[in-house]
C-alpha cells in the first residue's frame, strides 16, 4: 500500500505518506505554542502520522501585529523545541511553516494600513488601500525568514515550509492580481518571483544546503484576474531551479477561499489534478491535500501518480489515529470530515479550535472518557447525532445502555442535512455513527416513539432526551389549504415528491440547500426570503458561505430578498416586495422557515426520573452543539 511505504523530501525520511497539513492554531499572548497546542500536535504524531506541518509562523512583527505564532521570543523557541520533541517522540517529524506577514488579509492597526506588495484593497476591508513594502523593507524581512529558519533549525524542526501560497504576502508578490510593481521586485514572473527566491536564497545561507525546503505554493487561484495554470507551471520550474526540496500544491486564495479550504459541498479530490499537472513538470516531490479522508481515494492519488505525499487537514482534526486505522484495516471506523469548517469558524470567532465531530479535537487531555465507578441503566430517547454520540459515550464508559427512535432508520436531521448529493460527507458521518452504534453493547429498538408512561416503567438510572426539533410553521394564509405544500426535510430525504417548478419558502441554509438540491430535477426553483438577503441567519464560515452561494448560482437559482409571503393557494402565492404586491406560480411551495424544540416529553417526565435535553430538544441548533452535549452528558453520568 503507498500509502504506508516510506518516503524522502530531500534526506528527511518519512515513515508513510501522510501528512498533517497546515492549520492555523490559537497561541499563548506571547505568540509561542502552548502546551494544549503542543498535546494536540502530539495526538496527530501518535496517530501514525508522518510529517507535522505546523500553521504558519511569523519572522517578525515589525510590520504586521501578531496574527499566527511567532518565532522572536525566547518563550517561543523553547515551546517550538518542546513540541518537536513531542513530535519526535512518536516517530513523526514536524515542518516549521514560516512567513513574513499576511499583507493585505491582516486588519488595519493604529498604525495604519496592513502592508502589502502593491497599494491595493485590503481584503477585509476594501475600502482601506494596503501601504506598499519598501525595498529595505522586503530586504529585511527576507533576512528575517532567514533567521527564523534557523530559529526552527535549531529548536530541533526537520524542515521549514514556505507560507507563499492562498493569496497572503509571499503570494501578493508572485501575482499579478496585488503586486502592481515597477522595481525589481514587480513586473515579470522574474521579478514578482524575487521575493520568494530570495528567501530560498537566504534560508539556504542560514540553514545549509541539506535542510529541508518546502514550499507551498498556488499554481492556480480560480478567481478572475488570478494565477493561470501555465504560469504556475513555470513557478515549479523556478522553484526547482531554486533547489527547494518539494513543492506542497495549494489551489484558491481568499476571494474563494472554498477552493483552498475545502467545504462540505466541494466533491472529494479537490486539489490533487491541479498537483498532478505540477508534477509532470518537476522531479522533486509533490505534495496535496483536499478531501481526501477516504483512504481508498488517498491511495488512488498516489497510485496514479498524481502526486507524491498526502496531507489530511481537517480529516486530522476529525481523526487523529486516521494513520493507524489505515494499518490495522479498521477504515470503517474512521471519523469522516464533514466539511462544516467549524474548526475554521472557531478561529474566526475568537475562540479555541474544535471540531464538530471530534469532542477531543484540542481537548485531548481535557476530557478524558472514564469507565464509570457504577454502571447505571441509560435510556437514550432519539437517534440523531446527539442521542447516537450520547449512546456510545455512555456505553464506552460501561453503563448500560438503551436507545429508542420512532423512525425505521437512525440518523435523526443528519437524514435531511445529508440527504442531497452534494452533502454526502454529512451523509458519511451518519454511516459512520450508525456503524459505530452497531458495534457497541447499545440496545437499539427502532419504530418505538417514547411514552411517558413506557419510560417510568423501565426504571432507568437516567433518561437522556435527543428528541430533535420539528418545522415552524409560519403563520400564512392558505398555508393549511394548499396541497402544493411540504416541508424541507420531507424533499431532503425524498418522502415526498417535487414539481418542475418550486418555490422555497425561507433563505437560511435550509432553504438554500433545498433549493440547490430541487435544481437537480426542477426546471425552475425560486427562493423567497423575508430578509434582504439570503443566510444572514447562518452561523457558517465565509468559505462554507461562498461555496453555496456558488451553488446556487451554478444552478440557476431565482432568489428573491426582501420579501413577505402572504397568501398561498393552489394556483399562486402571493408576496410584498418593497411595498409592491406580486405573485409567483409553482407547482410545489417548500416550507423552510426554521424550527422548535420537539421537548413536550421532557415536561412530562422532569421530577419524576433524573432527565437531561441535549441537541435540538433543547434548541434547534448545529451538528457540533448535539455532537458535544451529547458526549459530555455521556461523560457525566
Amino acid at each position: 500500500m503507498k500509502l504506508l511505504e516510506k518516503g524522502y523530501i530531500g534526506n528527511m525520511e518519512l515513515r508513510n505518506r501522510v501528512f498533517m497539513a497546515p492549520m492555523g492554531t490559537t497561541t499563548e499572548p506571547d505568540g509561542s505554542y502552548s502546551d494544549r497546542t503542543i498535546r494536540y500536535f502530539e495526538e496527530r504524531a501518535k496517530g501514525g502520522t508522518a510529517l507535522i506541518i505546523t500553521g504558519a509562523n511569523q519572522v517578525s512583527l515589525d510590520y504586521e501585529a501578531r496574527a499566527c505564532n511567532v518565532l522572536n521570543t525566547p518563550r517561543s523557541f523553547e515551546q517550538l523545541s518542546f513540541l518537536a520533541r513531542r513530535v519526535h517522540y512518536n516517530g513523526a517529524k514536524l515542518c516549521v511553516q514560516l512567513t513574513p506577514g499576511l499583507g493585505r488579509m491582516q486588519l488595519p492597526t493604529r498604525e495604519g494600513a496592513p502592508y502589502s506588495a502593491s497599494e491595493v484593497d485590503a481584503f477585509w476591508f476594501p475600502e482601506i488601500t494596503c501601504r506598499a513594502l519598501s525595498v529595505e523593507q522586503i530586504q529585511d524581512l527576507v533576512v528575517k525568514m532567514g533567521q527564523g529558519a534557523a530559529k526552527a533549525k535549531a529548536a530541533g524542526a526537520d524542515a521549514v515550509e514556505l507560507h507563499a501560497y492562498g493569496g497572503y504576502l509571499i503570494d501578493q508578490f508572485q501575482s499579478t492580481l496585488w503586486n502592481k510593481r515597477t522595481d525589481e521586485y514587480g513586473g515579470d514572473l522574474q521579478g514578482r518571483m524575487k521575493f520568494t527566491l530570495d528567501i530560498i536564497a537566504e534560508i539556504r545561507k542560514t540553514c545549509g544546503s541539506d535542510f529541508p525546503i518546502i514550499v507551498k505554493y498556488t499554481p492556480y487561484h480560480g478567481v478572475e484576474g488570478g494565477r493561470k495554470l501555465d504560469e504556475g507551471i513555470e513557478m515549479a520550474k523556478m522553484l526547482e531551479k531554486a533547489g527547494v526540496d518539494a513543492l506542497h500544491i495549494d489551489v484558491g486564495c481568499y476571494e474563494a477561499w472554498y477552493k483552498a479550504i475545502n467545504t462540505v459541498y466541494q466533491e472529494p479530490e479537490t486539489q490533487a489534478d491541479i498537483a498532478a499537472v505540477i508534477k509532470k513538470h518537476v522531479k522533486i516531490p509533490v505534495l496535496t491535500q483536499g478531501k481526501l479522508g477516504n483512504p481508498e481515494l488517498a491511495e488512488s492519488v498516489l497510485e496514479k501518480g498524481k502526486a507524491d505525499f498526502i496531507g489530511l487537514g481537517h480529516q486530522s482534526l476529525a481523526d487523529p489515529q486516521w494513520v493507524n486505522k489505515v494499518k490495522r484495516n479498521e477504515t470503517y471506523d474512521i471519523v469522516p470530515c464533514i466539511g462544516c469548517n467549524e474548526c475554521l469558524y472557531s478561529g474566526f470567532s475568537g475562540k479555541h479550535l474544535h471540531c464538530a465531530v471530534n469532542p477531543l479535537c484540542y481537548n485531548e487531555d481535557y476530557f478524558p472518557v472514564i469507565d464509570a465507578k457504577v454502571p447505571k441503566r441509560v435510556l437514550v430517547i432519539g437517534g440523531g447525532p446527539g442521542g447516537m454520540m450520547a449512546a456510545i459515550t455512555a456505553a464506552e464508559r460501561g453503563h448500560h445502555v438503551e436507545l429508542w427512535e420512532k423512525a425505521n432508520r437512525l440518523g435523526g436531521a443528519l437524514l435531511a442535512a445529508g440527504g442531497p448529493k452534494f452533502k454526502r460527507d454529512v451523509a458519511n458521518y451518519v454511516d459512520y455513527l450508525v456503524g459505530k452504534i452497531q458495534r457497541t453493547n447499545v440496545k437499539i429498538k427502532l419504530m418505538k416513539e417514547a411514552v411517558a408512561e413506557d419510560v417510568l416503567a423501565g426504571n432507568y438510572d437516567k433518561v437522556l432526551l435527543a428528541t430533535g426539533s420539528r418545522p415552524i410553521i409560519p403563520p400564512i394564509k392558505g398555508i393549511d389549504e394548499s396541497s402544493k405544500i411540504v416541508f424541507a426535510n420531507d424533499v431532503l430525504t425524498d418522502k415526498v415528491k417535487f414539481g418542475k417548478n418550486v418555490v422555497v419558502i425561507g433563505g437560511g441554509l435550509v432553504g438554500c440547500e433545498t433549493a440547490a438540491h430541487c435544481a437537480e430535477k426542477a426546471e425552475k426553483v425560486t427562493i423567497i426570503e423575508m430578509l434582504d438577503d439570503i443566510l444572514v441567519t447562518a452561523e457558517h464560515c465565509l468559505n462554507n458561505d461562498q461555496a453555496l452561494r456558488q451553488l446556487l448560482k451554478d444552478r440557476n437559482i431565482n432568489i428573491i430578498t426582501g420579501a413577505k409571503v402572504t397568501n398561498i393557494g393552489d394556483d399562486q402565492l402571493d408576496y410584498v416586495e418593497k411595498d409592491e404586491q406580486k405573485s409567483v406560480h409553482a407547482d410545489t411551495y417548500i416550507i423552510a422557515a426554521g424550527y422548535k424544540a420537539n421537548d413536550e416529553l421532557f415536561d412530562q417526565l422532569n421530577g419524576k426520573v433524573d432527565i437531561d435535553k441535549l441537541g435540538d430538544a433543547v434548541n434547534p441548533d448545529k451538528i457540533i452543539t448535539a455532537v458535544h452535549q451529547g458526549f459530555h452528558m455521556a461523560c457525566n453520568i
